[in-house]
């Protein structure tokens, strides 16, 4: 039994399947692992859903932002869609009920204490210890699991993106923090605060922006750590155990697994 962590699919289906004949996937003995953002901007997200809920080996799946956009936009009863959006498919489903209340059960952090691996969407805030990192985690999706779902993801973006964590923080914008960092964090400054309206590769930063792995003083995690969300980074991080693997299958990149038993990497081209 080999486990594959698989970067942004973000609707990509036809280069999954590709991706796992490659890989000689074995659905009855290999477990798979998504690093979030299975949906959205690629062509068949009602595909790749339908296809990890039933995988028989159950899979390990983080949300990413995405994933949570379309929760949003599936129980808001005023949903915005955004101009690059490609949900209607999936949003219309006979089943879109039912792949909702699956993928909200889903968590924001994982971690495997026997392979020694934490997966992530976006990485790990880096003021939080892995045990910190797995109480806020909790918190939030106790919020996304929770009896009032419906209102938190209604509300999770109503509110102006928020970039600076406090432990004193309350409510929705403590919520919301935590995602952030979770789900849709980049770089940060000096201070850790985010910088959320960055998104290109590393050789055009903002003067005074790091990447969040790069932050001086971040806290050292004795684990594997593995994160998608940044495709400008190519699946490149210099840091020896935090693995990059959004390589945007979206945008005309690979998708990619790293197999955790040797970190071994598999990739076939995208879109």
């Amino acid at each position: 039994m080999f486990d594959y962590v698989i970067g942004d699919i973000q609707g990509c289906y036809e280069p999954l399947k590709r991706l796992l004949d490659h890989i000689n996937f074995d659905p009855q003995a290999d477990r798979l692992w998504f690093v979030g953002d299975l949906v959205n901007r690629g062509p068949e997200s009602l595909e790749v859903l339908r296809f990890i809920r039933e995988l028989p080996v159950t899979p390990r799946v983080v949300l990413g932002n995405h994933d949570l956009h379309f929760l949003s936009q599936l129980w808001s009863p005023n949903p915005v869609a955004r101009p690059r959006d490609t949900l209607f498919d999936l949003l219309n489903a006979h089943d879109a009920e039912d792949l909702g209340q699956w993928l909200r059960q889903q968590p924001v952090l994982y971690y495997d204490a026997d392979l020694k691996v934490m997966m992530s969407h976006a990485g790990i805030a880096p003021f939080w210890d892995r045990m910190q990192a797995e109480l806020y985690a909790r918190e939030l999706e106790q919020a996304i699991q929770g009896e009032d779902y419906k209102y938190f993801l209604t509300h999770l973006y109503e509110i102006e993106p928020a970039e600076h964590w406090d432990p004193a923080l309350t409510g929705m914008h403590r919520l919301q923090v935590i995602d952030n960092y979770f789900t849709r964090m980049r770089c940060c400054n000096i201070n850790m605060d985010l910088d959320l309206s960055y998104s290109a590769g590393l050789e055009t930063l903002p003067q005074g922006s790091i990447p969040w792995y790069e932050v001086p003083n971040r806290i050292q995690l004795d684990v594997d750590l593995v994160f998608g969300h940044w495709s400008a980074l190519r699946g490149i991080c210099p840091v020896a155990n935090i693995h990059a693997l959004d390589t945007g299958c979206l945008w005309g990149g690979p998708l990619t697994a790293l197999r955790l038993q040797d970190k071994k990497r598999y990739s076939v081209p995208g879109l």
